[in-house]
């Protein structure tokens, strides 16, 4: 009875605020210095529409598709 009472004490609804009060700043704290320190993406512009409409031989495609499938894992 004695340890129940103990651990009942430890876990207060004070201290139970406290941490998560703090883990959300902590993890604000994180989001903010993560989207500080990533570089911008840089993203190559696209030529204009319309696009010009070019042939594929199919068995070529399939080729690629199955190389690049085995190089990548899936």
């Amino acid at each position: 009875m004695k340890d129940q009472k103990e651990r009942i004490e430890l876990i207060s609804r004070r201290s139970m605020l406290a941490g998560s009060a703090l883990l959300l700043t902590g993890g604000i704290a994180g989001r903010i210095s993560n989207a500080y320190s990533a570089p911008a993406p840089a993203f190559a512009p696209a030529p204009p529409l319309p696009w010009k409409w070019s042939k594929l031989d199919p068995l070529e495609a399939g080729r690629r598709a199955y190389r690049r499938c085995l190089e990548k894992k899936g």
